[in-house]
């Protein structure tokens, strides 16, 4: 046994919210109480683990990550803290001259950052690159430049149609590819990049579950492929695997997880699948979010995915619903949430009922009068606290203080009584929980210029904040009899952190570490 004592646990059970020590056998709590309880409880035999005075709360779970993508950029190509044109240049010209030849991915440029607010071109980084294939993404990977070399090898050229549900950015004067690739045409290229082998894959699982393991995440909802579940069972299977994963398949796999009969959350304790990811749109950064009126800095309304317009996203929701699969379905734009929302309409009509908890993922820009619905589905809305503090840089240039009344409606949507859970995206956001709720409870975006927070009506308290990344994240992935809370009977996943962030100033809280990660009733981290 494990005696972890001397804390402020806030358990987040409403009958006993607080307590001062954990008692886990194995991978389970088995007492909740006082130190000198818990210490009676374990006997003499027990390891005891002083917390001396810190916060205790149940594990992290992030409710949208892509796994293996930010552990293979962990040790890649870097822009996104790139204040100027300049620096990217400077930073893709030395990272090249280390991986000459080869493919180089990753990036997570933020043009919004730069001196010069405009699209980068290829002919920005070309002579810095004559003879490698880059591809480097938007850090909301909703668009990307290529290279001269990268639009060669994927043959794009000036008569290369732009494929359905994306966009072949073309200069206006010559009509020539400028090497932006927004959503489906980011696919003309990665489809001839090398595909990662299974050491690459693991070597990739491994960097991520330290970074997860360094900021107190146990749990993850993972954006995963196929060919990503063999991985995490090898390490689970070897002890390595230090974070839970509830993995989503891409939707197009459908076929096959009816053919196998996987059902919601099928598996073990640590890996679980029975989800599907869908896209219905792109991202406000791109502009390629689905809205009903159009940008203000752009003639458009954005891009709606294919499999949305085609009808096929709604064939497939149906079928995997009436196969117990659960929907996980991207929207950004008000219109693209709009029209997911009368999918899952069409499902609830057209099904028997079950225990679907659809999810929509991000639920960024809502229209007031689509709250209710979000509410009479029961949906579960899977948002990304810390782009809402990005976005408030920016966002109103694109879309408007109106629009933006109904942006990231967390309290909006938590007082109707959905299900909100919250999580970083990541690698778009760090893969950390803290900067999270402290963007939640203060909303006060990242130029310092909105301390009171953008749309401060939408704030959190930190109750509110802390129960979407444990309980309600924990209920989005049909787990709430495991994880979420800290009692007697559940998994011995806790975070241990330095300051108590339910006592200390708001804005104090972006500062707080974690002292302490338990997975398993195991000290992973501290």
């Amino acid at each position: 046994m494990k005696c972890f004592v001397n804390g402020v646990v806030h358990t987040l059970q409403a009958a006993h919210p607080l307590a001062e020590a954990v008692v886990s056998k194995g991978s389970r709590i088995v007492y909740v109480g006082s130190s000198r309880g818990a210490q009676s409880f374990a006997g003499p035999g027990a390891e005891v683990i002083d917390m001396h005075g810190r916060l205790m709360l149940p594990g992290f779970i992030d409710d949208h990550v892509h796994l293996v993508l930010g552990g293979s950029q962990v040790a890649g190509l870097h822009l996104r803290q790139c204040t100027s044109t300049a620096e990217v240049v400077e930073t893709v010209a030395a990272y090249v001259n280390t991986h000459r030849g080869a493919w180089i991915s990753g990036g997570d440029w933020d043009e919004e950052g730069w001196e010069v607010k405009r699209l980068p071109v290829r002919a920005l980084i070309d002579p810095v690159s004559p003879d490698t294939p880059v591809f480097m993404n938007r850090f909301d990977w909703h668009m990307a430049l290529a290279n001269g070399v990268a639009l060669h090898k994927a043959g794009i050229t000036r008569e290369t149609p732009d494929p359905p549900g994306g966009t072949i950015v073309r200069d206006p004067a010559t009509g020539e590819p400028t090497g932006i690739l927004k959503d489906a045409a980011m696919d003309l290229v990665t489809r001839v990049m090398p595909r990662p082998t299974p050491g690459e894959l693991e070597h990739a699982v491994l960097q991520a579950l330290d970074v997860a393991r360094r900021n107190g995440v146990t749990s993850v909802h993972d954006i995963a492929e196929e060919e990503h579940i063999p991985i995490y069972h090898k390490l689970e299977g070897t002890g390595r695997l230090t974070c839970r994963i509830y993995a989503r398949l891409p939707i197009a796999g459908i076929a096959k997880l009816v053919r196998e009969r996987i059902r919601r959350a099928h598996g073990t304790e640590f890996v679980k699948v029975g989800s599907l990811k869908a896209f219905a749109d792109g991202s406000l950064g791109s502009n390629t979010a689905w809205f009903f009126e159009p940008y203000l800095n752009a003639p458009t309304t954005g891009l709606a995915m294919e499999v949305l317009t085609s009808g096929r996203l709604r064939e497939w929701a149906l079928e995997a619903d009436r196969h117990g699969l659960q929907l996980s379905v991207h929207a950004i734009g008000d219109r693209a949430n709009d029209a997911v929302l009368t999918i899952f309409e069409d499902v609830v009509r057209e099904n028997p009922a079950w225990d679907r908890r659809f999810r929509i993922e991000h639920a960024q820009h809502v229209r007031a009068e689509d709250i209710q619905r979000f509410a009479s589905l029961g949906i579960v809305v899977s948002a990304q606290p810390y782009h809402c503090i990005d976005d408030g840089v920016w966002a109103e240039q694109r879309i408007g203080p109106v629009r933006a009344a109904t942006t990231y409606a967390f309290k909006s949507l938590l007082d109707a009584g959905v299900c909100v859970c919250f999580g970083s995206d990541w690698t778009v956001a760090p893969l950390d929980p803290i900067q999270g709720i402290y963007a939640a409870v203060t909303r006060a975006t990242l130029d310092g210029k909105r301390p009171e927070g953008w749309v401060p009506a939408q704030r959190l308290s930190v109750e509110e904040a802390v129960r979407c990344y444990t309980v309600n994240n924990a209920y989005a992935s049909f787990e709430e009899h495991l994880k979420g809370s800290v009692e007697p009977g559940k998994l011995a996943d806790m975070v241990v952190l330095s300051d108590n962030i339910f006592t200390i100033p708001r804005e104090e809280i972006r500062s707080v570490q974690v002292t302490m990660t338990v997975v398993d009733g195991e000290v992973v981290y501290g």
